[in-house]
């Protein structure tokens, strides 16, 4: 696969696809060094696969190489999906983690831990310069702790404790974070689809 440009500017979340990316040989480009320009692509899909797509879409046209896109946030069931595709806004258009993280904590106090389950959700695409795209969604499923623990990770990992894990994201080593996460989980599954498609190019090139 080779070089791929991220559509991201998330610098967290670039580090974090490449750790795992580079292991199926695909090497990440930050879009300014891809040449793209620094203009700002709306979110405003409905979904994470929207979102995604967009991303990817859009950064592609601009520099003309493949592209990989993430979109990706926290669901919680007692918010009825909140905050949903609007994780990173969740406080407001100029915000932080630290503010999308304290008004999470309000709107769940006094909730008890089994009523406080939800999911952290990635949805990663790859665009090519001829249009076609490959999607895979990964998801983790866990709890809302009572208040942030741990210093790792970025947004509301200091609050996500894993199924099976009695610590929240934000204690996790960056390498082991990466072994279970909702965008490992994803990164697996677009590794199997790309697999899949190189085997259905060969086989098309055979039958020519």
């Amino acid at each position: 696969m080779g070089k791929i440009v991220a559509a991201s500017q998330n610098k967290h979340k670039i580090k974090e696809i490449e750790e795992i990316t580079k292991e199926f040989g695909m090497f990440i480009v930050p879009r300014d060094e891809a040449g793209v320009p620094d203009v700002e692509i709306v979110e405003d899909g409905e979904t994470f696969e929207t979102n995604s797509y967009k991303k990817a879409y859009e950064v592609m046209r601009l520099c003309g190489e493949i592209t990989i896109a993430d979109d990706s946030g926290l669901e919680v069931d007692y918010l009825d999906g909140d905050p949903g595709v609007r994780s990173a806004r969740f406080a407001g258009e100029d915000t932080d983690d630290k503010r999308n993280n304290e008004k999470l904590l309000s709107l769940l106090e006094g909730v008890p831990m089994e009523k406080r389950s939800g999911r952290f959700v990635s949805v990663i695409t790859i665009v090519y310069p001829d249009g076609t795209n490959v999607v895979a969604r990964g998801e983790v499923e866990g709890h809302i702790a009572f208040e942030e623990s741990g210093n790792n990770g970025f947004g509301y990992d200091p609050l996500f404790i894993p199924l099976g894990y009695d610590k929240t994201f934000g204690n996790f080593t960056p390498e082991n974070k990466n072994k279970i996460s909702h965008r490992a989980n994803a990164l697996v599954k677009l590794r199997k689809l790309l697999i899949d498609k190189d085997a259905e190019y060969i086989k098309t090139q055979e039958i020519k």
